[in-house]
């Protein structure tokens, strides 16, 4: 899947000589954290998000800091913290250097980018012209749709369910491929033998659960210490 498979559009905008109180207003009424802002050529130029506002003068969670740490910092610094709490208008307080991507963007490099930049929300841009913005919660509908879709197929026959298990664990780096047995009846799932890791135990249940018209799994896995050589059955 890419980022135009999953991006919200169109987007909600504003822009630099827009008030932060029209900006909060928007964010509440339209239920969302994150708003690109647009210059006059329709080009992106920041972005303002509830974690801008957090720190205001209004609501008395500007930052106090001690007497020796002020002269630390220097009054630049000091300054710059000022407008953040006092600004009125977006420019002022917005976020200018924006991270993008296009809508050709695969996901999970797009997921790697929110995780590294610490981001929630990507605005999507192509030739230069925002036209979309992927957020968390584009991705939790993505997946939701996926779930949905794999949970309403067709049921599959008890040999298939158990070669794509059996598939799906060769195929895996922790899959315990010699150690564990699976049998599959009436869509019942039920896994034989041993594991080296408890952990193990966990990932094949869903494992199980991933594939299409498995209905129920059931555990008679033993787990074995490897340095001990004690071994705990299922539960």
């Amino acid at each position: 899947m890419k980022a135009a498979d999953v991006m919200t559009r169109p987007v909600l905008t504003v822009t630099p000589d827009g008030t932060i109180a029209e900006a909060a207003r928007l964010m509440l009424e339209r239920h969302v954290s994150g708003l690109p802002v647009l210059d006059g050529d329709g080009k992106i130029v920041g972005m303002l998000t509830e974690g801008d506002l957090l720190r205001r003068a209004e609501t008395g969670t500007e930052r106090h800091r001690p007497r020796w740490l002020e002269l630390i910092i220097g009054p630049g610094r000091l300054a710059r913290d000022y407008v953040d709490t006092h600004a009125r208008r977006i420019a002022e307080v917005m976020t200018g250097d924006v991270i993008t991507v296009t809508p050709q963007t695969e996901l999970p490099d797009l997921v790697q980018l929110m995780e590294n930049s610490h981001i929630k929300r990507v605005p999507v841009v192509d030739c230069g012209r925002l036209v979309g913005i992927v957020s968390r919660a584009d991705l939790v509908h993505a997946m939701l749709g996926i779930l949905t879709d794999s949970t309403s197929g067709a049921s599959s026959g008890d040999d298939e369910i158990r070669n794509r298990i059996l598939g799906e664990i060769s195929v895996q780096p922790w899959g315990p491929r010699a150690n564990v047995d699976v049998i599959v009846k009436d869509g019942v799932v039920e896994f034989h033998g041993t594991i080296f890791d408890e952990r193990e135990r966990a990932a094949l249940v869903v494992l199980a659960e991933n594939v299409p018209g498995v209905n129920a799994v059931k555990d008679h896995l033993v787990w074995v210490e490897p340095l001990s050589g004690m071994f705990i059955p299922a539960d």
